[in-house]
């Protein structure tokens, strides 16, 4: 019997569905071009900070693609969150502060669920001892906020379309 079926199997279904779900996000609102910049943006960054907490021992992900490749989780670090950046990009866009944090809020729960549920009960995803779950949620809103306020200066700075 194959060792990580049910991961692999999770990951499998993760990739399908994200690439389902992609092209519309990106096509759902003009302008496309910002978000291009935004998942680009935002996968790049993604990987460099994975790559950093991966060789630092703070967190593995023991079953992912391409194992001998890379350390990092190449399908969240380049697919599913920068995915998820440019839907809520698209949402808050014209929203003012307290409305762009709370659906953020909104937004990032139900990721921290599943990867408390991942690192829990499979072998997806292992933190360090001293890694808390909290850490994973306050930076993944930290970056959503930072790659946020990255594209609306972009915007104001008229790099972008309006």
């Amino acid at each position: 019997m194959e060792k990580y079926k049910m991961e692999k199997r999770f990951l499998n279904g993760l990739l399908i569905g994200n690439l389902l779900i992609l092209l519309p996000i990106l096509y759902r609102k003009p302008p496309i071009r910002d978000w291009i910049i935004v998942f680009v943006y935002n996968a790049i960054t993604n990987g460099l900070l994975d790559m950093l907490l991966t060789s630092h021992k703070v967190i593995r992900y023991p079953v992912r693609f391409l194992p001998t490749i890379f350390n990092i989780h190449i399908l969240f670090d380049f697919l599913i969150y920068p995915t998820f950046t440019v839907f809520y990009n698209q949402l808050t866009k014209r929203d003012k502060p307290f409305a762009i944090f709370y659906k953020l809020i909104f937004f990032t729960l139900p990721f921290f669920i599943i990867e408390l549920w991942a690192e829990n009960k499979t072998k997806l995803i292992e933190w360090n001892k001293w890694w808390k779950w909290y850490y994973s949620f306050l930076s993944i809103i930290l970056k959503s906020l930072i790659t946020r306020f990255v594209i609306e200066m972009l915007r104001k700075k008229n790099f972008l379309t309006k």
